[in-house]
């Protein structure tokens, strides 16, 4: 879509207009922002926009899309969703060698699971490699609740945190102001810098690791907005 707008307004409603316009999500339904600080960095967005529309570099208004459309109708189907992370969280598979990356995963792992036991009163099985190990059920379930507690905004920031980390809990820290975005982050690069340690990196993995940061900053900052 080229664009059409000359002027990027805030209304009442919080909803964004383009000119006279209410911005839309793709399903139709207006766009309207629960915060004046997150209806600003939407409209900023859009504000930006060039000749024509690059939904890539408009992620905050892509997860207030996503909140709209997509988990608003049925929260708590999509927050069972991201609790079934719990079952494969990063955090529990382990390396056994060499001992540094052991000793990295651990020192960078361990305080958020032990944050997480303590604050639900739950227990974590860790596991060795990469074959799945399942965690108890009452772990999952009051993981599970945790998550359907929140808005579907808030669901909407921790999509991309669970699904690029790969840790629910490590995201629920983050959440509840257990941990900070750069911790989370580099909790979850662990395994990927030590490789690149040894082996090196090459532009694909940069680019690649380059575009789920930006994905990962625009969840972490739509719960500073919110």
């Amino acid at each position: 879509m080229k664009r059409f707008w000359q002027k990027v307004t805030v209304d009442a409603d919080r909803g964004v207009r383009l000119d006279d316009r209410p911005v839309r999500t793709p399903g139709r339904v207006p766009l309207l922002l629960p915060t004046d600080a997150l209806a600003q960095a939407v409209a900023k967005e859009w504000r930006a926009v060039g000749d024509t529309i690059d939904p890539r570099a408009m992620l905050l208004t892509g997860l207030a899309n996503a909140a709209i459309d997509r988990i608003a109708p049925d929260p708590l189907a999509f927050a069972r969703g991201l609790g079934a992370y719990g079952q494969s969280d990063l955090l529990c598979y382990r390396a056994d060698a060499p001992d540094p990356l052991v000793a990295r995963q651990a020192a960078a792992w361990d305080p958020l699971l032990d944050w997480a036991s303590r604050r639900y009163d739950v227990h974590f099985t860790l596991a060795i490699g990469v074959m799945h190990v399942a965690q108890p059920a009452r772990t999952i379930d009051r993981l599970t609740a945790a998550v359907a507690a929140r808005t579907p905004f808030e669901l909407a920031a921790m999509s991309p945190l669970v699904t690029i980390t790969g840790s629910l809990v490590a995201a629920l820290a983050l959440v509840e102001g257990a941990a900070d975005a750069e911790t989370m982050w580099r909790a979850a690069q662990v395994d990927e810098a030590w490789q690149a340690e040894q082996w090196g990196d090459d532009p694909l993995a940069i680019a690649a690791r380059d575009a789920r940061r930006g994905e990962f900053d625009a969840g972490a900052r739509l719960l500073v907005l919110l």
